[in-house]
């Protein structure tokens, strides 16, 4: 999702436009949309989640600026994946 956040953003477009078109894929609220406080909160760099992993919305921007230079990016493990 943060992906897409990044993409439309750098097309143009709000938080808010965005938001009813991310679907939540599992969990509890899974099937209905992120709120735009939660989206802003993971867009965040002082967000928990964010400041525990290596970097992802620097490396989302990173990505994006590569697909729209028409470069695919490599995939990464993911670090969750990675621990024992």
């Amino acid at each position: 999702m943060l992906h897409t956040v990044l993409r439309r953003r750098a097309g143009g477009e709000s938080v808010e436009q965005i938001q009813p078109d991310l679907i939540i894929p599992t969990g509890k609220r899974k099937g209905q949309s992120p709120s735009v406080a939660s989206i802003y909160r993971a867009l965040s760099p002082n967000t928990p989640s964010v400041r525990h992993t290596p970097r992802p919305v620097e490396q989302a921007h990173t990505d994006v600026a590569a697909l729209q230079a028409g470069d695919v990016p490599r995939s990464r493990p993911n670090a969750t994946a990675l621990s024992p």
